[in-house]
């Protein structure tokens, strides 16, 4: 008779059939709607790209042509479908950044350049929350930054639109306000690390696999904003996203 007091033995149970049970329910499936579809897209990890615009690299201190960089946030940090999103602890400077994600629907590793774009499901409009302050003391201690990037509710994304619904953009505008005023406005030919480039370099350093998300990079112009602030963001051929911080 198997013990399951011990981790070997409950591993071992649940193979063998038996029933797992927890000691407290698990988290739900974060789950991001798709356009056309009844069906969601279930995400597994969030990847990002950071300083993926040369203008933006340079607005935070980088040289404008730096190899891709990569950072996680939780995937409960998503806000499907945007809205009102919490202003984070912790921060009196918070910036947007609007982004094109990309939804991984093959898995792969060491994904060639040429065939990357063949592991793309779709795309979304998505911003990434920063609290800007926590990341420039953290880059200043030469300590990790997540904690800048990975706050609660740090990361609203539209819809995603299926690739063969949109194809693949290589360019178009990428735009976002706050109350109604212009603050970055770029397009996605300006990126320094193409998609598929991305996609490729990532991969060696990780397996992708369906679900997962990546969000590209912003352009310049990011500013700070506070409660109440309105933020309306959109990308060329897939519609926009609003968000109101409360």
């Amino acid at each position: 008779m198997l013990d399951i007091g011990d981790p070997l033995g409950a591993m071992l149970s649940l193979l063998m059939g038996a029933k797992m049970h927890y000691v407290f329910p698990p988290a739900p499936q974060v789950v991001v709607p798709v356009v056309g579809e009844s069906a969601g897209f279930p995400v597994r990890r969030v990847y990002c790209v950071a300083a993926n615009y040369s203008q933006h690299a340079i607005e935070v201190g980088g040289d404008g042509r730096e190899p891709p960089a990569f950072f996680a946030k939780p995937a409960d940090a998503l806000v499907p479908g945007g809205g009102d999103v919490a202003y984070p602890s912790r921060t009196a400077n918070l910036q947007h950044e609007v982004e094109l994600v990309v939804a991984i629907g093959k898995r792969g590793s060491d994904i060639p350049a040429d065939k990357a774009l063949a592991h793309v499901f779709g795309y979304a409009v998505g911003i990434d929350l920063t609290r800007r302050d926590l990341q420039a003391l953290a880059k200043e201690k030469g300590k990790p930054w997540e904690m800048s990037k990975a706050s609660d509710q740090s990361a609203p994304i539209s819809a995603v639109v299926p690739a063969a619904q949109c194809g693949h953009p290589v360019a178009g505008r990428i735009w976002l306000s706050v109350n109604g005023a212009v603050k970055q406005d770029g397009d996605l030919g300006q990126m320094t690390w193409n998609v598929a480039e991305v996609i490729a370099n990532l991969s060696t350093y990780v397996a992708l696999a369906e679900g997962d998300l990546i969000f590209t990079g912003t352009p310049a112009g990011v500013s700070t904003i506070v409660p109440g602030d309105v933020i309306e963001c959109g990308i060329e051929a897939l519609g926009k996203l609003s968000v109101k911080i409360v």
